[in-house]
């Protein structure tokens, strides 16, 4: 049976065999995020979480995906996204609905969102690191 899900409150695990599974409640705090990578372990670096999250203000860390890409597609309202490589080049672009960025394997991204912003993300989460702003 087919089920309708709010994504920004159930992610989905894309795994191996093409399959997706929808995951629990999403409950915003990295309890969650540890909880995730324990779920599918079997997946490793090929697994990824598809999530959608609305910011009201900038995020509060940097964080960095060290085994895969990470896409950031936005859906409403706007956002700059910051990405800082290993070798210390930095760059930066503005995302309006229906526009997406790649952020690289090992490199260091936030984003400032000026009033809202909607964005999907589609990420290589094992072995997700953060540091402050």
């Amino acid at each position: 049976m087919t089920t309708s899900k709010q994504l920004s409150q159930y992610p989905i695990h894309l795994g191996h065999g093409a399959t997706a599974h929808i995951l629990p409640a999403m409950t915003g705090g990295m309890e969650w995020y540890e909880r995730y990578g324990e779920l599918h372990p079997h997946d490793g670096i090929e697994g990824r979480l598809v999530s959608m999250h609305t910011f009201t203000e900038d995020w509060a860390g940097w964080e960095v995906h060290p085994q895969g890409a990470e896409i950031v597609l936005c859906t409403a309202g706007s956002m700059t996204l910051y990405q800082e490589y290993p070798d210390g080049r930095t760059q930066s672009v503005t995302l309006s609905p229906g526009e997406y960025a790649i952020n690289p394997p090992g490199v260091w991204h936030i984003a400032d969102v000026p009033e809202s912003a909607t964005a999907v993300f589609i990420t290589a989460g094992e072995g997700t690191e953060h540091r402050p702003r």
